[in-house]
């Protein structure tokens, strides 16, 4: 199994490898200092991959702590490879456009002040491995191996970084069935894992990625509720708290979401999300 996966990850990265050209010097380059797609928390997983080809557009609004405001429109695909337990996953914030106020310039200080704009986000990719199936005594568990891309490139005016990033994480989940004929399931995730990303030409930082969900499962949708976060070792706004409601409603093949995130620590914004996902 291992002399399969690990070729295929290296081959399905290779081409999502884009490196930065000036990666931002400094010590603000943090998710506190930065517009809300710089660096989010990434959605953990729920101890499962997707077993069949999804894809997702959503449209999000950021209220920032300091007045200002961001909107984007953003994309998510998961597709199964070679067995139903691997799959590759690709998302990112397509454009985002955005207002700052005179509060959000000084608190960012930016290299260069730029009241409104739009720019073009982010690519994620990941290849997520349903390492082990829930039995009676087993939980489920996940791997997840990922790319951040430099293809956000706007670091003088505090957007994104210009810089490329790598995460590797597992998930451990159990269920618990319940016998009601709505709500079909309880369900319990933790997430650990390392988050890495560049902050200079030869300094980057490293961080503890971790997680908790709760999440039911019913005839009619999905309802999860989580607290996750990352904790970096230079201590410049790197240590982002959050906590993320998700509900997923089932017709048919279309899944309509709605999602609220807030951040208790160094990522200042709320964020909310409706979108439409299709599983094919």
């Amino acid at each position: 199994m291992k002399r399969i996966i690990f070729p295929i990850i290296i081959a399905l990265f290779a081409p999502f490898a884009i490196s930065a050209s000036e990666p931002i010097e400094g010590n603000k380059a943090s998710s506190l200092f930065f517009g809300p797609n710089a660096l989010p928390v990434p959605d953990m997983l729920d101890g499962t991959v997707s077993e069949r080809f999804y894809a997702e557009l959503s449209f999000d609004t950021f209220k920032g702590f300091y007045g200002d405001r961001t909107f984007d429109i953003f994309a998510k695909v998961h597709i199964p490879l070679f067995t139903p337990r691997v799959n590759l996953s690709v998302w990112m914030p397509v454009v985002e456009c955005y207002h700052n106020t005179a509060a959000s310039v000084a608190h960012q200080q930016p290299e260069e002040v730029r009241m409104k704009g739009h720019e073009f986000g982010n690519v994620y990719a990941t290849t997520d491995i349903h390492v082990l199936q829930q039995r009676k005594y087993i939980p489920d568990i996940t791997l997840r191996v990922g790319l951040i891309t430099a293809s956000g490139d706007s670091d003088q005016f505090g957007r994104y970084f210009d810089a490329p990033g790598y995460f590797v994480d597992t998930s451990i989940a159990k269920s618990v069935s319940l016998a009601d004929s709505f709500v079909e399931e309880m369900r319990f995730v933790v997430n650990a894992g390392f988050l890495c990303w560049q902050v200079g030409r030869v300094t980057q930082n490293d961080a503890f990625l971790y997680g908790g969900m709760a999440k039911l499962g019913t005839r009619l949708f999905d309802a999860s509720v989580a607290v996750q976060g990352y904790s970096g070792w230079i201590g410049n706004g790197d240590r982002p708290c959050v906590i993320k409601a998700n509900v997923v409603f089932k017709v048919k093949h279309l899944r309509p979401l709605l999602a609220y995130q807030y951040g208790f620590r160094d990522y200042p914004f709320h964020q909310v999300r409706i979108g439409l996902g299709y599983s094919f």
